[in-house]
């Protein structure tokens, strides 16, 4: 089992946690954690500066397509950051717990 971290960012830390809860309850996440950021970007050819909540999903490579729709379908955003971060070091215990919290 290869373990990944999908990455994505939240207008408010209420939408992060109700998309981190389905993804946790669909056993298609292990852990999210939830970080306040500042982010700053162009958008629509106008400067953003935005306090946004950045989700770190943890589960297994075979499952990005499966979290990747289920953010797309939970998310405000038109157009939401989903990143895939792969890991390339972990202990045999970590990666147990992702594989023994996660279905394929």
């Amino acid at each position: 089992m290869k373990a990944i971290i999908i990455q994505t960012t939240c207008s408010t830390k209420e939408e992060a946690k109700k998309i981190a809860e389905v993804l946790i309850k669909e056993r298609l996440a292990a852990c999210v954690q939830l970080s306040e950021i500042e982010s700053l970007y162009v958008w629509n050819e106008k400067f953003c500066c935005d306090n946004e909540t950045l989700m770190s999903v943890k589960t297994r490579k075979e499952n990005f397509e499966k979290v990747k729709s289920k953010i797309k379908e939970l998310h405000s955003y038109d157009v939401p950051e989903i990143i895939q971060i792969d890991i390339t070091n972990a202990s045999k215990k970590y990666l147990k717990f992702i594989g023994d919290s996660t279905n394929e």
